[in-house]
């Protein structure tokens, strides 16, 4: 560690051979400019790239290839998967994920109804019942 923070105190301008000049010129700048005098009459050609490998959607104009491939790739990702993701999320249940919890308030609301308790403690017949015996259990824990 402490060879560290005496590396660290070493400075790093004797190991660089790049010096920063800036150079200012003084001279005046009336006599510099220059007049074109006469503008280019050819038409400037347009470059093609001969190694261009198009996306499908439009074989001559790069520019409006790339735009049009870019557009379908964003549609794709963000309207059709996301979208459709939240969607899909947020559909009604299909398979009656939510018919249990409505059945229980139904009968919930009955029992109240009828002045029964809202959980029978007697749901299953204790004779129906078996439980083992404290020889079969031994020694285990019993965690209520």
């Amino acid at each position: 560690m402490a060879s560290l923070v005496t590396f660290s105190r070493i400075p790093l301008r004797r190991f660089s051979s790049i010096t920063i000049r800036r150079l200012v010129s003084t001279s005046s700048k009336k006599n510099d400019t220059a007049v074109v005098a006469d503008a280019c009459s050819t038409e400037a050609k347009t470059i093609v790239n001969k190694n261009w490998v198009s996306y499908g959607f439009n074989k001559e104009d790069i520019a409006e290839d790339r735009f049009w491939a870019h557009a379908t790739a964003f549609a794709t990702i963000t309207l059709c998967i996301t979208l459709g993701g939240v969607f899909y999320a947020y559909m009604p249940s299909m398979n009656y994920r939510d018919w249990a919890q409505r059945e229980a308030f139904l009968e919930l609301r009955r029992r109240e109804k009828n002045g029964l308790p809202l959980v029978d403690p007697n749901l299953i017949n204790i004779d129906k019942v078996q439980l083992p015996t404290d020889e079969e259990l031994g020694d285990t824990d019993i965690i209520i």
